[in-house]
């Protein structure tokens, strides 16, 4: 059955989870029982309902379109995404992109596998002509929402004119230890057009981002800061190692926790064969050797479901569509993940 909810009524919805998101909630928060929390970020490719929203650029994603993107198919790629995150042991809080509105992130986080565990979620609509965002779920017994806000990236003209993308998701957190994160969710510009070519929209989104990182560290030095998304960027590009000054150094304003994985050959997003770390975790320097919580580890989900072989490229992420063709995939990315221990090693 093709259920589709009235426009009308899916805009009132986003604009009442709005005006109610900022409420910081009273509810205790309750140790996990685990060693460790877990955060996660995953492009979901194409999170869309069924719906034509005038003011989008969605119409792919519809019925009657060829893509033939019906009641049923959207079911399926939630039920795709509950589950990895029940792959990922249900993270404490997880970044998500491409995501088309808060109508999806509710079917996503209330039914299924997922619902029970308690997640709430954290999205702005961006300007992204496409309509697809960045989000933030959490686990509202564990982590506790201080403040949340959306950076919007306007682009000089010296950079490109006219251009939107999606804007930058900042949400500040609190654990049960008290320790305060400011958590950053991106989604860069693509690569569209060529790396050179497209680089300087990335180059600019960092120095934006870069910004706001300083600001934190002058004014409160003790909160730590996690950067996830889709930079479109692996670890060795400008705009992570120039302008975000990230290095795989303990001692570092910034640590990159994908880099070492990068360096051995592996990645989150495979074009034309070649693995790039395009999806990745950073840290800043006070989680890295003080505070009640430290980080530990990163990794790459690589569950077998998450691949097929494709006959040119190998391994290959397995795909929700490949141009107008239905292939019941997950993402053409692989979900990415850091550990950050409890207690002072």
């Amino acid at each position: 059955m093709n259920i589709q909810i009235p426009f009308k009524l899916t805009f009132l919805y986003i604009v009442l989870h709005l005006l109610f998101a900022g409420c910081v909630s009273t509810e205790k928060l309750v140790d996990d029982g685990k060693d460790h929390y877990r955060f996660a970020f995953y492009n979901v490719e194409n999170l869309f309902d069924t719906l034509d929203h005038p003011i989008k650029k969605d119409e792919e994603f519809t019925p009657t379109s060829e893509k033939n993107w019906t009641g049923k198919r959207y079911y399926v790629k939630l039920k795709r995404i509950r589950k990895v995150i029940n792959a990922l042991d249900n993270p404490i809080a997880m970044g998500l992109c491409e995501v088309e509105n808060a109508a999806v992130l509710k079917d996503l986080t209330t039914r299924g596998d997922l619902k029970g565990i308690g997640y709430d979620f954290i999205h702005y609509e961006s300007p992204d002509m496409r309509g697809i965002d960045a989000a933030f779920i959490y686990q509202k017994k564990h982590l506790k929402i201080l403040s949340h806000n959306k950076i919007t990236i306007n682009f000089p003209k010296e950079v490109i004119e006219d251009y939107t993308t999606r804007d930058i998701l900042h949400v500040k957190a609190m654990t049960i230890e008290k320790e305060i994160i400011h958590f950053f969710v991106n989604h860069w510009p693509s690569r569209y057009g060529g790396v050179e070519e497209s680089e300087p929209k990335r180059l600019y989104v960092a120095s934006q981002l870069k910004k706001e990182i300083d600001k934190i560290r002058i004014e409160s030095p003790n909160e730590g800061i996690v950067l996830l998304g889709d930079f479109n960027d692996g670890t060795t590009n400008n705009s992570i190692v120039n302008v975000l000054k990230a290095k795989n150094k303990k001692n570092a304003e910034i640590f990159c926790c994908h880099c070492d994985l990068e360096k051995n050959g592996e990645g989150s997003y495979n074009y034309r064969g070649e693995w790039n770390m395009m999806d990745q975790f950073f840290v800043s320097q006070n989680l890295m050797d003080a505070g009640s919580i430290q980080y530990l580890k990163a990794g790459i989900l690589k569950e077998d479901y998450l691949f097929f072989n494709h006959p040119k490229y190998g391994k290959t992420p397995t795909r929700t569509y490949g141009g107008p063709i239905y292939y019941s995939g997950y993402s053409d990315h692989l979900p990415v993940y850091i550990d950050l221990k409890k207690g002072k090693s």
